[in-house]
C-alpha cells in the first residue's frame, strides 16, 4: 500500500504531462511491484489511468486547451472498439497478454518519439481542426479496442493520431488525448466489471489517488518543458519496461496468475 504512493505519483505524472502512457506503467507496476494478478491488475490500470486522465483533463480544459469536439468524435466509436476489445481480453492467458502488449509498446516508443520530431511548437494556439466522421472514428475503434483487450488508457497511441491523422498541434493533442483517454477508459472498465473482473479496489484507490495528483503536477509541468524532451525521454522508459517484461516472460517464468 505505501509503494502504491510514489508509483501512483509517477504514472500520473506521465500522463499529465505527455497526455498518455500511464497504463503502460501501471499494468507492471501492478503486476510485479503491488502483486496484482493480470486479470485484475487489467482492470486496476484502467481505473487509475481514467483518474489521473480526467484531473489532466480538467486542467487543461481550464487553459482552453481542449479540443470537445474532436474528443467526443473520437471518444464514441472508440467506446466500442473497447467492449470488443474487453471481449477478446478473457479469451487469452496472461503470459499470451503480456508478450502481446510488448511490440505495441515497442510501437509506442517509436511512435511516440516521432511525435516529438514533428510539432516542435505544437503550442496550441491555432484553432480546434474539424476532422471527418471516418477519419476519426476508424482511428477511435482501433485505439478502443486496445484499451479493451490490454487494459490501457490508449494515449501512446491517441496523441500520434491526433497530430498526425487529425491535424491538432501537441498542447491541443495532449489535452484532448486526456479527455478521450476517460471516456475510453470508463467505458472499457464498465465492460471489464460487467464481465465479473474484480480488482483490489483498496490498492486500486490508494494507487489512483496518488496518480491524481502526479497528473496536476504533470500538467503544470508539460506546460512548461518542450515537448520534444519529453515525448524522447518517455519513448526510452516505454523501450525499458517492454523488454523487462519480455525477459521475464521468456526467462524468468512470467508474471503472477490470478
Amino acid at each position: 500500500m505505501i509503494l502504491a504512493i510514489p508509483f501512483g505519483l509517477a504514472i500520473g505524472a506521465v500522463v499529465g504531462t505527455v497526455g498518455g502512457g500511464g497504463a503502460i506503467l501501471a499494468l507492471p507496476v501492478l503486476v510485479y511491484v503491488l502483486d496484482q494478478g493480470v486479470s485484475p491488475a487489467s482492470t486496476a490500470s484502467l481505473i487509475v489511468v481514467a483518474i489521473s486522465a480526467s484531473v489532466g483533463a480538467g486542467s487543461q480544459a481550464r487553459d482552453g486547451q481542449l479540443c470537445w469536439r474532436v474528443a467526443l468524435t473520437f471518444s464514441l466509436p472508440a467506446a466500442l472498439g473497447a467492449y470488443l476489445g474487453t471481449l477478446l481480453n478473457g479469451s487469452v492467458s496472461g503470459r499470451t497478454l503480456i508478450l502481446a502488449f510488448v511490440p505495441v509498446m515497442l510501437a509506442a516508443a517509436v511512435l511516440t518519439h516521432l511525435r516529438g520530431d514533428t510539432d516542435e511548437n505544437g503550442d496550441g494556439s491555432t484553432d480546434c481542426p474539424r476532422p471527418g466522421i471516418l477519419q476519426a472514428g476508424g482511428s477511435g475503434i482501433a485505439v478502443g479496442a486496445m484499451t479493451g483487450f490490454f487494459g490501457v488508457g490508449g494515449g501512446f497511441l491517441i496523441v500520434p493520431a491526433l497530430t498526425t491523422l487529425l491535424g491538432l498541434g501537441m498542447r491541443r493533442a495532449i489535452a484532448t488525448s486526456l479527455a478521450i483517454i476517460t471516456l475510453t477508459g470508463l467505458a472499457a472498465l464498465a465492460s471489464h466489471l460487467i464481465e465479473g473482473a474484480e480488482p483490489d479496489w483498496t490498492l486500486t484507490l490508494v494507487l489512483g489517488g496518488a496518480a491524481a495528483g502526479g497528473a496536476l503536477a504533470g500538467s503544470s509541468i508539460g506546460r512548461r518543458l518542450p515537448p520534444r524532451k519529453l515525448s524522447h525521454a518517455f519513448g526510452l522508459v516505454v523501450v525499458l519496461v517492454a523488454f523487462f517484461l519480455l525477459i521475464d516472460v521468456l526467462a524468468l517464468g512470467g508474471p503472477p496468475v490470478g
